[in-house]
């Protein structure tokens, strides 16, 4: 038999298409355990009721704060949040005359731009302790540790010496 051009191909009606894939999908649900009637499955938790719960869309200051805490960064932002807020918190004409320098379990250390402020911190040390307690939490800083201004080193400038330089001739 030869295939003619000029007639029209041979198909298989849609009804019959149709009963067919009906049929291999319901071969399929028996395979898999299902039978007309039955009741549809619930996969367990997967239901989503009136009620909040964990899969539904979190604020960001929610999720920001779980993964503070699940990362461990706490101790970071506590630090970085005082540095940047410093004069704030503590007030224009302290936050000129002493930077941060490290915030490490509690004490907070503190370098003061002369030996008359570094005293002048010893003794508010008590009114700081209080004013950081009230903005960045209770127990956040516990002390206060105030350094004076820090000298200049011999080991920079035009005219240092390699090694140990002038101070080697002891001994």
């Amino acid at each position: 038999m030869s295939a003619d051009p000029t007639q029209p191909e041979a198909t298989t009606p849609p009804d019959q298409v149709a009963r067919a894939a009906l049929a291999r999908a319901q071969d399929a649900a028996r395979a898999r355990g299902l039978r007309p009637g039955d009741k549809p499955r619930r996969v367990a938790g997967a239901a989503s009721g009136a009620g909040p719960d964990a899969r539904d869309p979190q604020p960001v200051a929610v999720t920001a704060a779980r993964l503070v805490t699940e990362l461990g960064w706490k101790p970071g932002l506590v630090e970085g949040d005082l540095r940047g807020r410093w004069p704030e918190l503590v007030g224009s004409e302290i936050g000129e005359h002493c930077k941060p320098e490290g915030l490490q379990a509690g004490l907070l250390t503190l370098r003061a731009s002369s030996t008359a402020w570094a005293a002048n911190l010893t003794l508010l040390a008590p009114q700081l302790l209080r004013r950081l307690a009230e903005e960045l939490g209770e127990g956040v800083v516990v002390e206060v540790k105030v350094l004076g201004p820090g000298g200049p080193g011999f080991g920079r400038g035009r005219r240092s010496v390699p090694g140990r330089g002038p101070r080697d001739t002891w001994g």
